[in-house]
């Protein structure tokens, strides 16, 4: 029989079993000012004043929560002795910044959340390490820019939140890396442009968000590199128009959210290519009156709600196209009076009487009485406006922020709008002075359009108090200069348009009074001459377009004060060369539009100072005839689309160098298709893109695709040489060998036999086969076929007759 003692081990025995070294970690550790449960494997340390990361979290610990503590920062490795954590919180830290490998050792986190902190930006490595993290709160932050590569190690990301920050533009492949994600939530930031490839490299991309901010145009080029989208938000957005030239091209898409923006008109095919839309929101915009839409034919619900629908005869195509598609709507009449909040379904295209002679024409009379903006008595929204201010010919919308007094034949700019108003238009109006301080009380005014009013000097403060203005429209008038103090009072200011006025210069002073211009457009003017200092005040500047005008010269040093610039646009112009030298210190160009130029040849490095950053040139329509070996050389594997259509190349040299090209357009060229073109043809069947190269001489071969005349090409050197190379070298020890027991070591190191295959790596290699392709080397190297370079130099025309091998 046992005693006392014994039983007392026994008893003791599992006690002491679970303290091994993470065992008796989990039982004993947890910090003072954390609360751990330890069968859940959780920490939570909320609201404890924390100014850093407690150092005796359990190791094995999985879900960790910090968040409401004042960390301020995450350094290096902060969490590296937790390798366990799936979840991690960092809410309300008052994060303002995280280090380079923060989060390294991570590497099973599933959910990180950095929401409602301080960043302002993120290290091109914060979050490395996180292979397996699957979603990302960084919503209500301070974000004003996003690196492309930040989110490049996270490869399994399904969910990226960056609402609520403050981003004004998306660069380039800004989330390469986010292979799998498939929400992108981007709305309530301060995004006005997104570049052309802002969206590039997310395949599985199904729901975008990009609601509340200020896109102006709808950025289709973007969007539609998301070509897997099922779900768009771009409701209380700014825009006005959308047409089938906004190039929105979405296969899979089937819900387009367009609520409560600025639209006043609709284009017909502006969703043409997104065959699948099912439902498309277009509550509380502007909309009198709506087209049918072409393409999207599995559309079923349309909404309309809060449009000031005109329900008169111009809305029966519209009515008619509602019953036969099937499309379900819930719009209502906002006019004329008799049909005032009939439901859009229950009207009958007899309802809107438009058998009777001069019923349109009454109708339309109706339609321009000043009463009508105003929402007559028991239309829908009076209450709610009408205390608001608004000039008396004016139309101002509480609902969107916007007032309107458009073609109103105004003489002088009108006063008394409300104080909130984002957007306000008075296009077409006559007055050619804008005076000192003509808008006051508009401080959160945001764009600001002037087009076609005739005018001919903005005064010295005409923009005093605008402190939130982006957006400036001064297109189609007669200015010829602006000051600096014209444009003072709007600090924010970042897209200016002067498009067709008068200027002979670019009013360089004017922009040192713009410390944020993002865009500067000044196409169709009369400059004649790009000089240094002209662009004194761009260092913040992104974007110029500068096409249409007489420009024969760009001065070295003329682009130097915009170093972040993107976009440079020359196209249509008169310059007789690519201005190479005033191209240096532009490090981050990404495209340059130069076609429509009489440049006639390109020299040798023509592109060199951009040659690292840029992606996208333009060089068609512009009279090419010669285009040297090296002219695109320093160009590398980054440039994406190459344009030289319509222009007079009958040769061109092969370009090897651009090794990642996603478009080449040679169509319009009348190429010459002889022996001097093999190097361009052999690099064409390379690619597997369609260029539009044909064969326009010799008679034999015009019409013919360059790429597949392998006829052609046939006889040339270089192409009896390859059929050479392709001849099989007779194996070793065969009958007849004539390189039978000849062995060398070989020059590569790795040993091969006279087939190409691998040897064992313990056996003396066999040079059978080098042998003889060294001998065929030789061959051809005394038959000395003529490099494309010395082709080029020699300027060689063969025209109408085969080139044989020497």
């Amino acid at each position: 029989m046992a005693g006392p003692q014994s039983i007392s081990l026994v008893l003791l025995i599992p006690l002491l079993l679970p303290l091994g070294p993470n065992r008796c970690a989990v039982a004993q550790r947890c910090p003072q000012a954390c609360v751990c449960d330890n069968p859940r494997r959780h920490v939570a340390c909320r609201h404890q004043n924390l100014t850093e990361v407690p150092t005796a979290i359990p190791e094995l610990t999985q879900r960790l929560d910090l968040q409401g503590n004042v960390l301020q920062e995450i350094p290096p490795a902060a969490f590296r002795d937790l390798p366990h954590l799936t979840h991690l919180d960092l809410r309300h830290c008052q994060v303002g910044l995280v280090a380079e490998g923060a989060f390294r050792g991570l590497g099973r986190l599933l959910l990180l959340n950095l929401a409602s902190n301080r960043l302002r930006a993120l290290p091109q490595e914060a979050l490395d390490g996180l292979g397996s993290l699957q979603r990302l709160e960084l919503a209500g932050n301070l974000l004003e820019e996003l690196r492309p590569g930040t989110f490049g190690a996270l490869g399994a990301v399904t969910t990226l939140n960056l609402a609520h920050n403050a981003l004004v533009y998306l660069p380039a492949m800004a989330f390469q890396g986010l292979v799998r994600a498939r929400w992108l939530q981007l709305s309530h930031n301060a995004l006005s442009v997104l570049a052309p490839e802002a969206l590039a490299g997310l395949p599985a991309l199904r729901r975008l968000s990009l609601h509340h901010n200020e896109l102006q145009a709808l950025p289709g080029a973007a969007l539609s590199q998301a070509r897997g989208l099922a779900c768009l938000e771009l409701g209380h957005n700014p825009f006005t128009y959308m047409g089938e030239e906004d190039e929105l091209a979405l296969p899979g898409l089937r819900e387009l959210r367009l609520d409560h923006g600025a639209l006043q008109a609709l284009d017909a095919r502006a969703f043409a290519r997104c065959p699948r839309l099912h439902t498309l929101d277009l509550r509380g915009n502007q909309l009198d009156a709506l087209p049918p839409l072409q393409g999207p034919g599995q559309l079923r619900r349309l909404r309309l709600q809060g449009n000031p629908l005109w329900c008169g005869c111009r809305a029966r195509p519209l009515l008619e196209w509602l019953a036969r598609a099937r499309v379900r709507s819930d719009g209502a009449c906002w006019g004329p009076r008799r049909l005032r909040g009939e439901a859009l379904d229950a009207l009958r295209p007899s309802d809107l009487r438009c058998t009777r002679p001069g019923a349109e024409e009454e109708e339309e009379a109706e339609e321009l009485k000043p009463a009508r903006p105003r929402a007559p008595d028991g239309a829908p929204g009076e209450e709610a406006g009408a205390a608001e201010p608004c000039p008396r010919t004016c139309v101002c919308v509480p609902e969107s922020r916007h007032s309107s007094c458009e073609g109103r034949g105004l003489q002088a700019v009108p006063r008394g709008f409300p104080n909130d108003t984002q957007l306000l238009d008075l296009r077409r109006n006559r007055f050619p002075v804008v005076p000192q301080a003509a808008f006051p009380g508009l401080g959160r005014l945001v764009s600001l359009h002037l087009q076609h009013c005739g005018l001919t000097e903005l005064e010295a403060g005409a923009l005093a108090g605008l402190d939130s203005l982006v957006y400036l429209y001064l297109s189609d008038n007669r200015l010829s200069g602006l000051s600096a103090a014209a444009l003072e009072g709007a600090p924010r200011l970042g897209y200016l348009y002067l498009e067709r006025n008068r200027f002979v210069r670019v009013p360089g002073a004017a922009l040192l009074a713009l410390p944020s211009l993002f865009s500067l457009h000044l196409q169709d003017n009369a400059l004649d001459h790009l000089a240094p200092g002209d662009l004194a005040g761009g260092r913040a500047l992104r974007w110029l377009y500068l096409s249409g005008n007489r420009l024969a010269r760009v001065s070295p040093g003329a682009l130097g004060p915009a170093p972040e610039l993107e976009k440079l646009h020359l196209d249509r112009n008169r310059l007789g060369e690519v201005p190479t030298e005033a191209l240096e210190g532009l490090p981050a160009l990404l495209e340059l539009q130069l076609s429509g130029n009489p440049l006639r040849a390109l020299r040798d490095g023509a592109f060199r100072p951009v040659g690292r950053s840029l992606q996208h040139l333009f060089l068609n329509s512009s009279g090419l005839e010669q285009i040297s070996p090296g002219a695109f050389s320093g160009l590398g594997p980054q440039l994406r689309s190459l344009h030289l259509q319509k222009n007079q190349l009958q040769t061109l040299p092969a370009l090897p160098g651009l090794s990642e090209l996603e478009l080449v357009d040679l169509s319009g060229n009348p190429f010459h298709c002889d022996c001097q073109l093999l190097p361009l043809h052999k690099w064409l069947a390379g690619l597997n893109l369609r260029v539009g190269a044909t064969c326009a001489t010799p008679p034999s071969a015009r019409g013919q695709r360059v790429k597949a005349a392998a006829a052609v090409f046939e006889a040339c050197p270089g192409r009896a040489a390859r059929k050479a190379k392709r001849t099989p070298a007779p194996r070793p020890g065969a009958p007849g060998d004539p390189h039978e027991g000849k062995t060398a070591e070989s020059k590569q190191g790795w040993p091969r036999g006279g087939g190409g295959k691998a040897l064992p790596c313990l056996r003396r290699p066999s040079t059978v086969g080098i042998n003889f392709f060294t001998q065929e080397k030789a061959k051809l190297k005394a038959k000395q076929v003529p490099s494309p370079q010395k082709l080029f130099s020699q300027n060689l025309t063969l025209k109408g007759q085969e080139h044989r091998g020497q």
